[in-house]
């Protein structure tokens, strides 16, 4: 086996593929990464048994083969060499040679046989989705994930497939993001899998912006995302995922809409002097303001008054601040809409020209 390519070439199909491999692992081959050159193209496949990631690339000098290479090692050689280099890779017997001008580095490598791949993924959906967009409506949920939480079904995003729109949602039991988009495909029927977190910041880091289109296989145990460079593949979280549209506030109708940074940066500021432990902040609306006040246990106090364009008069609500933070964060729009019912119910947070994401914050008794 050998091929020849610039650095910058090899660089980046190196780091979507190495952030998929452990540190720390169970079998010695999985610290590598399976390389293959066959018809003039590099593919480098990483995986944990968990999730598989396969980058391809177009190479000169070629001579088809396969072998397994240490992932970090080849990584952190590549990412040290001079910008500009030309890199050949060779094999001879057991050993892999990486030349780069008068640098020169022999790796040990273990069988291509050894390497264990993922399933094959009888896909049941087939569906294609701007990559933007899948983008967009991973960055905008994701946060909401919980972490190592019992209910392993919540340490995932859920994609909801739907008649002409693709759903991702995700909720920690505190609150809840949700974010559409249509799609193309022949989905005939709903479907819903719950992707794991792994899988889920893998697949954030891969994809890009663009007019790029990516397509979707959902199988029986496996989410595969398919781009003309890469195919990523995931294994699924066995579970149900809770009924979320229960948990949307319906009737929430006394709307406050408020301009979007100021907001953000007055709950900022307010957050420095709330408690430490339960993060609360109190805010109260009446017509034509917003107060939000903190405090703590030191008895230092925090208010901020902020310009609201709402008719609501003499409600109070507590929320844990972080979580009311990371969903404006998550929102793009210059104004955003807080739907409010009482001091005992969720708040849904919206951007104030469509419903396409939508947040829920559970209230916090303060």
């Amino acid at each position: 086996m050998r091929f020849s390519l610039q650095r910058e070439v090899f660089l980046k199909p190196l780091a979507q593929v190495v952030n998929v491999v452990e540190r720390r692992q169970t079998l010695p081959v999985l610290a590598n990464l399976l390389v293959q050159v066959k018809d003039g193209q590099l593919s480098l496949t990483g995986t944990d048994l968990e999730v598989e990631m396969i980058s391809r690339v177009a190479v000169d000098d070629a001579k088809d083969g396969e072998t397994t290479i240490p992932a970090r090692k080849l990584f952190e050689i590549i990412r040290a060499l001079p910008d500009g280099s030309k890199v050949t890779v060779s094999q001879t017997a057991e050993k892999v040679t990486v030349q780069a001008g008068r640098s020169r580095f022999t790796l040990a490598s273990l069988p291509a046989n050894d390497f264990p791949s993922i399933d094959e993924v009888e896909a049941t959906e087939r569906v294609r989705v701007p990559e933007a967009a899948l983008k967009e409506l991973i960055e905008r949920t994701a946060f909401a994930m919980a972490q190592q939480d019992v209910r392993y079904y919540l340490n995932g995003l859920l994609f909801d497939l739907r008649e002409n729109s693709l759903r991702c949602v995700a909720t920690d039991g505190h609150r809840l993001a949700l974010c559409e988009a249509p799609y193309e495909g022949n989905a005939q029927t709903k479907r819903q899998i719950i992707v794991p977190r792994k899988g889920v910041q893998e697949l954030q880091r891969l994809l890009e912006g663009g007019d790029r289109e990516v397509e979707l296989e959902m199988g029986r145990g496996h989410i595969r995302v398919k781009r003309d460079d890469v195919t990523f593949t995931s294994k699924l979280i066995d579970g149900r995922f809770p009924d979320y549209e229960a948990v949307i506030p319906i009737g929430a109708d006394r709307e406050v809409k408020i301009e979007r940074e100021i907001l953000r940066a007055s709950l900022q500021r307010a957050a420095i002097l709330s408690n430490e432990k339960y993060r609360g902040v109190r805010i109260e609306v009446s017509p034509g303001q917003l107060k939000i006040s903190a405090h703590n246990p030191e008895q230092e106090e925090a208010q901020e008054e902020v310009e609201a364009d709402t008719k609501v008069d003499d409600l109070a609500v507590g929320f844990n601040v972080n979580y009311l933070l990371d969903a404006l964060t998550a929102l793009r729009d210059e104004h955003v809409i807080l739907a409010l019912r009482d001091a005992n119910s969720s708040a849904l947070v919206r951007e104030a020209s469509n419903e396409r994401c939508r947040h829920v914050v559970m209230p916090l008794r303060l």
